[in-house]
């Protein structure tokens, strides 16, 4: 995979803005779709909430002249023709679906900041090189059914359709029926032709809004590992057993605990370490614990560091096995993705251009662009949300910020879809 060639834009091209005005409303009117009583947004993947907000996206795309395609995964594309419509198309995208305590913001923003590039093209009559779509990936939060990122992965060949196809919910329904249940059960998957991705996104964090900067250029994505750790020990009544004698796998828990949040300490400041869940049996007030089921989250921006990571988990563990045995089981392993470099420095000169410094930053978050980044160049955009709050109904966006992510959108897919194939 090369670097994609990117045209310098005349003077009347690296002037055009987007209507920052129109792009919040549109995000305040896919808002109300499963709004919630604080603010936020429920809308999970496949369901009939899921169903209003993609048809609400079709028909604005439709409205300006797209055509509009949903493969069998239920991804929608959006496209807008180029005056070489079979030169690789340039695209962007996100996805819509929302957290069960979601915001306005994750997802629903990297998606309607493409529409308003395409509307913003539309009204001034002007026509790329190469096409333009915007992407609605399927099932990107894991929500209801997992895998997480589910119809990027298929589109771009990490899991087969058949695979994704056949998950199911906590209620027993399939993607496929439910796919069939919104009407968006759509054709065959294509192979992808891509000449340039770009994905726009809150940065879920307070890195941004720390550093007072408005832009950060994505360099790439944190690798991640995740793992089932279960602890058995010995069940026993808290009153006679000696504390020497007590095989307590709680205890050995709470070690873990500890240990995961050692390791990312000392590999390094982009590293990161997580316990979210934990399940502690029988759960009796005087009771020693005898089983602990916990998970574990390993990050760091490169393998080695993520290697060593998971070496040094492995070997705290057996460790603290001298009176409890300890089961560590990797579930899900994303290795860390780099961004394509010529794409990262086009979000920079669009910052630039825009008189805004764009600061290098690594997410480290999984989003779609991780699944594209196999299968076409990609850079990410990233703009503050308030306090770094994301996954919660009170997650915040300030509309000039916004703004100014989707100008950055705007100039680099302008940049990347402009220039002929194979031209400088």
């Amino acid at each position: 995979m090369t670097s994609p060639v990117l045209a310098r834009l005349p003077d009347s091209l690296a002037r055009l803005r987007i209507d920052g005005a129109r792009l919040w409303d549109s995000l305040m009117h896919l808002a109300r779709i499963g709004a919630t009583e604080k603010g936020g947004v429920c809308r999970l993947a496949l369901t009939d909430l899921d169903r209003q907000g993609r048809d609400l996206v079709c028909a604005w795309a439709r409205d300006i002249g797209c055509t509009v395609r949903i493969d069998a995964i239920g991804n929608i594309f959006m496209r807008r023709a180029g005056r070489r419509d079979d030169l690789p198309t340039v695209m962007t995208g996100s996805h819509i679906d929302t957290q069960p305590t979601g915001g306005k913001f994750d997802g629903n923003y990297g998606v309607l900041a493409g529409i308003e590039v395409l509307r913003t093209l539309h009204d001034r009559g002007l026509v790329t090189e190469a096409p333009l779509e915007v992407a609605v990936w399927t099932n990107e939060e894991g929500s209801r059914f997992v895998p997480v990122m589910m119809g990027s992965g298929v589109y771009a060949g990490a899991f087969t359709l058949e695979h994704a196809l056949s998950q199911r919910d906590h209620a027993g329904i399939r993607v496929s029926d439910a796919l069939a249940g919104i009407g968006y059960a759509g054709d065959a998957m294509q192979t992808p032709h891509v000449r340039a991705y770009f994905e726009a996104h809150i940065e879920q964090g307070p890195i941004l809004e720390a550093r007072q900067a408005v832009i950060g250029s994505v360099t790439g994505a944190l690798g991640q590992r995740w793992y089932d750790v279960t602890v058995t020990g010995m069940e026993a009544h808290a009153g006679p057993t000696p504390m020497d004698l007590r095989q307590d796998a709680l205890l050995a828990g709470a070690e873990i605990i500890r240990l995961v949040n050692r390791v990312a300490l000392e590999h390094g400041a982009d590293s990161r370490g997580t316990v979210g869940w934990i399940e502690n049996r029988p759960n009796s007030r005087n009771v020693i614990p005898g089983t602990v089921r916990l998970s574990a989250d390993l990050r760091a921006a490169d393998d080695a560091t993520l290697a060593s990571m998971d070496r040094a988990l492995r070997a705290g563990c057996s460790a603290l096995s001298a009176k409890v045995r300890i089961e560590v089981e990797q579930v899900v392993y994303f290795p860390p993705q780099p961004f394509d470099p010529a794409l990262v420095d086009a979000v920079r000169e669009s910052a630039g251009q825009l008189g805004l410094q764009a600061l290098d930053i690594v997410s480290g978050a999984g989003h779609d662009a991780v699944y594209m980044a196999a299968v076409a160049p990609t850079a990410m955009i990233f703009v503050p949300c308030k306090d770094g709050i994301s996954h919660n109904e009170i997650e915040d966006a300030r509309p000039e910020h916004l703004e100014a992510g989707c100008n950055v959108l705007l100039q680099a897919m302008l940049r990347a879809a402009s220039a002929p194939e194979g031209l400088a």
